[in-house]
């Protein structure tokens, strides 16, 4: 047991300083001889305070520090003695910092706030490493309460405070080690991950209270510490999920967001191409079954399972799909919690994201070419009300007729018009009418001016790409909707599609099914000939006899192909494939459902749909984005929750201010 003194440890030159600030302390005097004989040169004091109260009178933890007081190292700083200054700093960055310690410091830091300036700076990014988060509710209370007192008095330090709070919107990584080789790296799994994001989140409410000007500088920071797309499910999922909670408290700045995330989105989308997503399902299925096959051979077991049942699972095989999946389902539970609160549908909070959304749409998804799933936010936006459905078809419409906007972003909105009355099965018959006869007015007109003109009018794609991207959605259109528009009254459907002068259409000088895709001018010739309303066959005939192959160098070596998709069209709402996002969508889709009682005209390349594809009668006809983002050629409350154990926004963080 050792020998217990109370000690004071005075310097002659700060004799009246260290009289007035030193604690009564326990010490043991070998710690005490211990330190001098190892910091000579600092000609100081150990203190060891009991939170500051009295020792006889309080038993509480003991918390360990050097040097005065923050106002005395401050003020000694600022005449040019460093050294308490420099001892300061080092005993912030302890890693093995106790939480009293952290509250001492902390009350102290702001009982000094105002002699924090930019000479400070150092400092000031010191505390702001401060292992806060995941300590006591004592300390994080205390930190938040710095923050506040920090931002209010140093505005100086608005964008450090914001940018060690978003810097804790992703979790830890996790280095394992073993005979100095690193063997694991990986997220942290923090049971207590929700909880310190909360407390991020109040900490940036704190903040916004206290200086209302924040959301200007947040933007800009939440763009810069999104993590790289290549980056974990783990740490995307979490980064998106906590921009998403912002917007419950910073609505001025949720457009902007979701721009940001969309965009991210749209870059994993492109990079994970349809044909490379059902390839690496196909490769893990082979590998399965081989897996399976080499098991009954070795183990002869008699279980009731069905040998040839595959083994589902809802993780995605290609290592970029299962990312963009991951954010699908996290923006979807997103816009649903957003558009009904406690299960009842909220108008005006639903008007408001879906303009939000439209923005976005216009801005970044329309412009981007072959992207797979990202615009299927709009399509189950769009399912929650018929009205909104409707909206969205009049934006579409109205681009597409549009004059004055470019070609390419007419063509697009064609495309899209025609892919979401195809496969929108929420989208009520009088709709798909109503959109019929919109477009086949317009290609009519289209016709009437180009004869009218006088001038001699040829098949040119650059020249006439919003009409022929129009026909081909009107094609496109009837070949999965034409047995709705039939079953209910045969004779009344057959004169509504007689209505719509299609054989003025295909037999007009522009010839729009020369250019159209081959499988779509071939189903729709099929169709219109079992019911007799369109005879297309000679024109296709005539058409295959024109066709020329076209000579392409690419690589050091020239191929000769056929021009089969000249408008270099693809239908943006073709089969989902993201299988968590994707159970959402499922219900709300009209999948193809194969006319087995038409005989669609044989082309002479001999295509013909795999048994093992279900929908997609394109036969990969639709091009497909070869991991590049490319342009078209020449949407939080009480229950918005995360697909993950994330956890929810508590009551507080419910309101803005």
């Amino acid at each position: 047991m050792y020998l217990m003194f109370i000690v004071f440890y005075v310097s002659s030159s700060d004799f009246r300083r260290q009289a007035r600030c030193a604690a009564q302390t326990v010490v043991c005097w070998s710690s005490v001889f211990q330190l001098n004989k190892q910091r000579p040169a600092l000609a100081a004091w150990w203190v060891m305070e009991i939170d500051g109260r009295d020792f006889l009178k309080t038993p509480s933890v003991k918390t360990v520090r050097f040097g005065g007081s923050v106002a005395e190292t401050l003020e000694k700083h600022k005449h040019g003695d460093s050294s308490d200054y420099e001892l300061l700093k080092h005993q912030l960055v302890d890693p093995e910092i106790k939480d009293a310690q952290i509250i001492n410091w902390l009350q102290e830091f702001r009982s000094s706030v105002t002699h924090l300036t930019k000479d400070h700076e150092q400092l000031i990014y010191t505390i702001l490493r401060l292992p806060w988060l995941g300590r006591s509710q004592a300390v994080v209370d205390e930190y938040l309460a710095f923050l506040g007192n920090l931002v209010s008095a140093q505005t100086v330090y608005l964008c450090a405070c914001l940018n060690m709070v978003v810097s804790h919107f992703t979790p830890k990584r996790v280095t394992i080690c073993e005979g100095g080789v690193d063997i694991s790296d990986s997220d942290d799994e923090d049971e207590n991950l929700p909880r310190n994001f909360d407390h991020c989140h109040q900490a940036l409410q704190l903040i916004i209270r206290y200086v209302p000007s924040t959301s200007r500088f947040l933007m800009p920071i939440l763009q810069e510490n999104f993590p790289f797309i290549q980056k974990s499910s783990r740490t995307l999922e979490c980064y998106v999920h906590n921009l998403l909670r912002i917007t419950v408290y910073v609505p001025s700045i949720r457009r902007d967001l979701l721009e940001l995330i969309i965009g991210k989105l749209l870059k994993l989308d492109v990079n994970a191409s349809r044909t490379h997503i059902e390839e690496a399902e196909e490769n893990r299925v082979q590998t399965q079954k081989a897996e399976e096959q080499t098991e009954e051979c070795l183990f002869d077991m008699d279980e009731d399972v069905s040998a040839d049942e595959p083994t589902r699972t809802t993780v995605m095989a290609h290592p970029v799909a299962e990312r963009l999946d991951t954010l699908m389902a996290v923006l979807m539970a997103y816009i649903k919690d957003v558009c009904y609160v406690d299960g009842s549908f909220h108008a005006e909070r639903t008007k408001e994201l879906y303009r939000d959304l439209l923005t976005v749409f216009d801005k970044l998804i329309l412009p981007t070419h072959a992207s797979c799933h990202v615009q299927y936010t709009l399509f189950y936006l769009c399912s929650f009300k018929p009205a909104l459905a409707e909206a969205f078809l009049d934006h579409l419409w109205k681009i597409l007729q549009n004059p004055s906007l470019p070609a390419v972003l007419r063509q697009a909105a064609a495309g899209y018009l025609g892919s979401f009355l195809a496969r929108a099965k929420f989208i009520p018959l009088s709709t798909v009418r109503a959109c019929l006869d919109l477009l086949s007015s317009w290609i009519h007109q289209y016709i009437y001016s180009q004869d009218s003109c006088g001038k001699q009018v040829c098949c040119d794609v650059s020249l006439h790409g919003p009409f022929y991207t129009s026909c081909q959605a009107v094609f496109y259109t009837i070949i999965f909707r034409h047995r709705a528009l039939l079953e209910a009254n045969m004779k009344k459907g057959l004169e509504y599609l007689q209505s719509l002068n299609l054989e003025q259409v295909v037999m007009c000088q522009l010839n729009p099914l020369r250019v159209c895709l081959p499988s779509i001018t071939n189903m729709f010739a099929a169709i219109t000939r079992k019911y007799q309303v369109v005879f297309c066959y000679t024109i296709i005939e005539r058409n295959n006899r024109c066709v020329l192959p076209v000579v392409r160098s690419s690589a050091g070596g020239d191929c000769v192909t056929t021009n089969t998709n000249p408008l270099d069209s693809f239908f943006p709402f073709d089969p989902y494939l993201l299988k968590r996002s994707g159970q959402l969508i499922e219900p709300l889709y009209q999948v193809w459902d194969d006319l087995s009682d038409t005989e669609p005209f044989p082309t002479k390349r001999g295509q013909q749909g795999s048994k093992e594809d279900e929908d997609d009668f394109l036969c990969g006809e639709t091009p497909q984005a070869e991991g590049i983002v490319g342009l078209t050629p020449n949407s939080y409350d009480s229950n918005f929750h995360s697909p993950s154990s994330l956890g929810s926004p508590p009551n507080t963080l419910q309101r803005p201010f």
